[in-house]
Protein backbone atom coordinates (compact mmCIF):
# COMPACT_ATOMS: atom_id res chain seq x y z
CA UNK A 1 0.00 0.00 0.00
CA UNK A 2 1.03 3.41 -0.82
CA UNK A 3 2.17 5.33 2.31
CA UNK A 4 -0.58 7.77 2.07
CA UNK A 5 -3.37 6.20 0.17
CA UNK A 6 -5.34 9.03 0.32
CA UNK A 7 -3.27 11.47 -1.44
CA UNK A 8 -4.19 11.38 -4.62
CA UNK A 9 -2.57 10.54 -7.56
CA UNK A 10 -2.09 13.64 -10.27
CA UNK A 11 -5.58 12.72 -11.39
CA UNK A 12 -6.67 10.89 -8.68
CA UNK A 13 -7.99 7.30 -6.86
CA UNK A 14 -10.67 5.57 -7.49
CA UNK A 15 -12.62 3.38 -4.73
CA UNK A 16 -14.88 0.90 -6.57
CA UNK A 17 -16.94 -1.73 -5.65
CA UNK A 18 -14.27 -4.86 -6.52
CA UNK A 19 -16.98 -7.40 -7.05
CA UNK A 20 -19.34 -5.75 -8.90
CA UNK A 21 -19.62 -6.21 -12.78
CA UNK A 22 -20.57 -3.04 -13.49
CA UNK A 23 -17.86 -1.43 -11.70
CA UNK A 24 -15.32 -3.83 -12.64
CA UNK A 25 -16.09 -2.61 -16.25
CA UNK A 26 -15.93 0.94 -15.02
CA UNK A 27 -12.53 0.43 -14.36
CA UNK A 28 -12.00 -1.77 -17.46
CA UNK A 29 -13.43 1.17 -19.69
CA UNK A 30 -11.44 4.14 -17.60
CA UNK A 31 -8.03 1.72 -17.57
CA UNK A 32 -8.75 1.95 -21.75
CA UNK A 33 -9.03 5.35 -22.16
CA UNK A 34 -6.43 6.98 -19.43
CA UNK A 35 -3.17 6.73 -21.62
CA UNK A 36 -1.56 9.26 -19.33
CA UNK A 37 -2.42 7.11 -16.26
CA UNK A 38 -4.18 9.50 -14.30
CA UNK A 39 -6.54 7.19 -12.38
CA UNK A 40 -5.20 4.78 -9.77
CA UNK A 41 -8.23 2.24 -8.16
CA UNK A 42 -8.76 0.70 -4.91
CA UNK A 43 -11.47 -1.72 -4.47
CA UNK A 44 -13.85 -0.39 -1.92
CA UNK A 45 -13.32 -4.87 -0.20
CA UNK A 46 -9.90 -4.09 0.00
CA UNK A 47 -7.86 -2.49 3.45
CA UNK A 48 -7.40 0.42 1.73
CA UNK A 49 -10.14 1.05 -0.52
CA UNK A 50 -11.94 0.46 3.49
CA UNK A 51 -9.78 3.07 5.37
CA UNK A 52 -10.64 5.56 2.45
CA UNK A 53 -14.07 5.46 2.64
CA UNK A 54 -14.29 4.97 5.71
CA UNK A 55 -12.10 8.40 6.15
CA UNK A 56 -14.29 10.24 3.96
CA UNK A 57 -17.61 9.07 6.08
CA UNK A 58 -18.92 6.46 3.71
CA UNK A 59 -19.80 2.89 5.03
CA UNK A 60 -17.09 0.30 3.54
CA UNK A 61 -20.17 -2.34 4.21
CA UNK A 62 -22.75 -0.50 2.06
CA UNK A 63 -21.14 -0.53 -1.24
CA UNK A 64 -23.62 2.41 -2.80
CA UNK A 65 -21.53 5.22 -3.54
CA UNK A 66 -18.65 5.77 -5.84
CA UNK A 67 -15.61 7.60 -5.08
CA UNK A 68 -13.30 9.98 -6.55
CA UNK A 69 -10.09 11.41 -4.59
CA UNK A 70 -8.76 14.30 -6.17
CA UNK A 71 -6.38 17.33 -5.91
CA UNK A 72 -9.83 19.02 -5.23
CA UNK A 73 -10.80 16.91 -2.39
CA UNK A 74 -13.41 14.10 -2.49
CA UNK A 75 -16.52 13.30 -4.56
CA UNK A 76 -19.40 11.04 -4.54
CA UNK A 77 -21.94 9.45 -6.93
CA UNK A 78 -22.64 11.43 -9.85
CA UNK A 79 -20.03 14.21 -9.30
CA UNK A 80 -17.38 11.81 -9.24
CA UNK A 81 -18.76 10.38 -12.60
CA UNK A 82 -18.51 13.69 -14.19
CA UNK A 83 -15.20 14.27 -12.64
CA UNK A 84 -13.48 11.33 -14.05
CA UNK A 85 -14.64 11.34 -17.85
CA UNK A 86 -13.86 14.96 -18.04
CA UNK A 87 -10.73 14.37 -16.33
CA UNK A 88 -10.07 11.52 -19.19
CA UNK A 89 -9.50 14.72 -21.87
CA UNK A 90 -10.40 15.19 -25.02
CA UNK A 91 -14.49 14.46 -26.14
CA UNK A 92 -15.15 13.04 -22.59
CA UNK A 93 -15.11 16.70 -21.34
CA UNK A 94 -17.90 16.96 -22.68
CA UNK A 95 -19.42 15.15 -19.35
CA UNK A 96 -19.23 18.58 -17.91
CA UNK A 97 -22.41 19.38 -19.64
CA UNK A 98 -24.41 16.44 -17.38
CA UNK A 99 -24.07 18.93 -14.68
CA UNK A 100 -26.41 20.99 -16.22
CA UNK A 101 -28.90 18.25 -14.54
CA UNK A 102 -29.58 19.21 -10.71
CA UNK A 103 -27.43 17.65 -8.48
CA UNK A 104 -29.98 15.74 -6.83
CA UNK A 105 -31.76 14.27 -10.18
CA UNK A 106 -28.45 13.40 -11.42
CA UNK A 107 -27.72 11.61 -7.74
CA UNK A 108 -31.33 9.98 -7.64
CA UNK A 109 -30.76 8.22 -10.77
CA UNK A 110 -27.37 7.34 -9.96
CA UNK A 111 -28.64 5.99 -6.65
CA UNK A 112 -31.48 3.84 -8.46
CA UNK A 113 -28.60 2.19 -10.77
CA UNK A 114 -26.29 1.55 -7.44
CA UNK A 115 -29.17 -0.26 -5.90
CA UNK A 116 -29.85 -2.32 -9.05
CA UNK A 117 -26.24 -3.10 -10.37
CA UNK A 118 -25.51 -6.66 -9.03
CA UNK A 119 -29.38 -7.76 -10.27
CA UNK A 120 -28.70 -5.99 -14.03
CA UNK A 121 -25.12 -6.77 -14.11
CA UNK A 122 -24.03 -9.30 -12.02
CA UNK A 123 -21.51 -10.10 -8.65
CA UNK A 124 -17.80 -11.74 -9.03
CA UNK A 125 -17.08 -13.97 -6.35
CA UNK A 126 -14.06 -12.11 -5.44
CA UNK A 127 -12.33 -8.87 -5.90
CA UNK A 128 -10.80 -8.52 -9.50
CA UNK A 129 -6.85 -9.58 -9.46
CA UNK A 130 -4.95 -6.74 -11.60
CA UNK A 131 -2.86 -8.23 -14.20
CA UNK A 132 1.02 -7.56 -13.73
CA UNK A 133 0.61 -4.94 -16.52
CA UNK A 134 -1.90 -2.76 -14.65
CA UNK A 135 -0.89 -4.18 -11.15
CA UNK A 136 0.93 -0.01 -10.71
CA UNK A 137 -2.30 1.41 -11.48
CA UNK A 138 -4.43 -0.27 -8.34
CA UNK A 139 -3.61 1.16 -4.65
CA UNK A 140 -2.57 -1.78 -2.32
Amino acid sequence: MADRPEAPAPGGIVVFDGVCALCNGWVDFLLARDARGRYRFAAMQSPAGRALLARHGLDPDDPASFLLLDEAGAHTDSDAIVRVLAGLGGPWRAAVLARLLPRRLRDVLYRALARRRYRWFGRRDACRVPDPAQRHRFVE
